[in-house]
């Protein structure tokens, strides 16, 4: 593999750089010092300098070009307007490092922190040290003694050896910055859901490994993912793209080919190559929503990729290479998949290594208003026209919003379709007290409040990723089986109440035991239904 380019960005120093004809030679530079190294070989300088420093730039890039021809240097200007204003240094430095085109796979890069201003120097180390800057720290020092032999000394500091630990304190601007990008801006206010938040953005920053993300079905896993993909590019710690699967689409004979991709002629319909999805997340991130769903010849190859970074294309006998970061979503628990033969074991083992559980949105009431106010926000940038709720209707769509008869069944897609649904309505760009009763109505009706008004038995003891992986079919059954359950008196009359026709039939039948083992599959016994626990 060849050697990669070495790259060094730097600030023009104002004072140490200058060096007055014909005796600048006479000096010690630190930016010319550093293309002087016998053992650093500068490939490209990107030096940053304010328009009034002009002239300096330009006798430095010809004083490089004579001892150093094959360094090419690119000129920035930056305009501080104040070197030592803090807020105005960081913010220049900031916008440069978000937009320069780093390359990490063929370029090594060296920030260089002796010139400039102490604010300067400050925050070059903080964009470093924070991953905007995906580099090492070059310090220039000068010579015991100047002269024209003397060219000094650098030093080449890496902020990721553990030996550098006591320097790395990350602002908590940063930090707040990185769980804003999480929470798509939104002020949320639950405390578990935030808690979580800081974990993923703990993870996310320091960490390539797969991540898990489970929780009921509109909880927002697809949305999170991609906003982990936005934090990871924004750090400089990833440039491929983000490719989303939902496998439960790719289920069936294309599912190989759609994920890891075919040659030509492999099968019936092949005409030409495809590379594949896991191919295009190169460099990236994959999101395999609803991984429950792939079936098991997916699973193995999917688990080889992952240790791998190589598998087969159907069709072929040559590996190919990707190298991406995985995060999983699922409504299912995997476990339980894994103890019906439905999901690999050694799979799950390596996706579980970070799992985060988001909660269903009827869990997070205090977070209904801010995400109000962001999906408002969302359906102004789509239709260009803002829509608002008048004080009186905003008031009456929290209060049902956050009360009891609000189920929530499809999480944040019931509110983005609420939303969207009374924005469009709305005259004028405002939303009335009766477009919000009309709403309400029609959600209670969706939800089967009015034709169904029993009471969630399900919710008060199952969790809601255990809830997420009972088919419809089952829960019906379930839910009779519960409600049974607290009406009898004991364990025995409530199995003979469950099993009475196939207890006919029979001569013997031990129906206590039967419902305690139904009961074991979910971890519940009749003692605590019923209350008499």
């Amino acid at each position: 593999m060849p050697a990669k380019n070495t790259v060094v960005i730097g600030l023009l120093g104002t004072v140490l750089d200058q060096g007055k004809d014909p005796g600048r030679w006479e000096r010690w530079r630190p930016t010319v010092c550093l293309c002087q190294q016998p053992d650093l070989l500068v490939s490209r300088l990107e030096l940053l300098y304010e328009p009034k420093f002009t002239t300096l730039f330009n006798r430095i890039v010809n004083d490089i070009n004579r001892i150093s021809p094959q360094t090419h240097i690119h000129g920035h200007v930056v305009n501080f307007e104040h070197a030592w204003d803090f807020q105005r240094v960081y913010g220049c430095l900031h916008d440069f490092a978000r937009a320069y085109p780093f390359k990490p796979d063929d370029e090594d890069y060296l920030v260089h922190i002796t010139t400039g201003t102490h604010v300067a120097q400050i925050c070059l180390f903080l964009l470093t040290e924070a991953r905007y800057f995906p580099a090492k720290l070059i310090q220039t020092v000068p010579p015991s003694k100047w002269g024209p032999e003397q060219i000094g000394a650098t030093d080449i500091v890496d902020l990721d050896l553990s030996k550098y630990d006591g320097l790395a304190s990350r602002f908590a601007l940063e930090q707040k910055e990185s769980t804003s990008i999480l929470k798509s801006g939104i002020d949320t206010r639950n405390e578990r859901f935030n808690h979580l938040i800081d974990r993923i953005e703990r993870v996310a920053i320091s960490s390539r490994s797969p991540i898990l993300l489970t929780g009921p079905t509109g909880a927002g896993k697809s949305h999170l993912a991609r906003r982990i993909y936005e934090l990871k590019k924004s750090r400089n710690q990833i440039e491929g793209p983000f490719v989303e699967v939902n496998c439960a689409t790719i289920r069936g004979d294309g599912a190989m080919s759609a994920l890891f991709g075919h040659r030509r002629g492999a099968f019936t319909g092949a005409l030409a190559d495809r590379a594949g999805l896991l191919r295009a997340a190169d460099d990236g991130l994959l999101f395999l929503d609803e991984i429950a769903e792939l079936g098991p010849d997916e699973q193995a190859m999917l688990l080889r990729a992952l240790e791998d970074k190589t598998f087969l294309p159907v069709g072929s006998d040559k590996e190919v290479r990707s190298d991406f970061q995985l995060i999983a979503g699922t409504n299912c628990d995997l476990k339980r998949a894994v103890r019906e033969n439905r999901f690999r074991e050694d799979l799950l083992a390596r996706i579980n290594l970070w799992t985060f559980q988001l909660p269903a949105l009827r869990e997070r009431c205090e977070d209904i208003e801010p995400n109000l106010r962001y999906e408002l926000e969302q359906f102004a940038r789509r239709q260009g026209t803002k829509v608002t709720f008048n004080k009186e209707s905003q008031q009456e769509f929290l209060q049902f919003a956050t009360g009891p008869d609000a189920l929530w069944a499809g999480n944040f897609r019931d509110l983005n379709a609420a939303v969207t649904r009374m924005a469009t309505l709305a005259a004028g760009g405002r939303i009335t007290v009766s477009l919000v009763e009309e709403e309400i109505e029609r959600l209670r009706k969706q939800w089967g409040s009015e034709i169904d008004p029993r009471p969630q038995v399900l919710e008060a003891f199952l969790t809601v990723e255990q809830l997420g992986a009972i088919d419809p079919f089952d829960r019906a059954q379930f839910e009779h089986v519960m409600t049974a359950c607290q009406s009898a008196r004991t364990l025995s009359e409530a199995g003979r109440l469950l099993f009475s026709a196939s207890r006919a039939k029979k001569g013997s039948s031990n129906d206590a035991d039967r419902l305690r083992k139904y009961l074991a599959r979910f971890g519940l016994d009749w003692r605590t239904i019923s209350g008499k626990a």
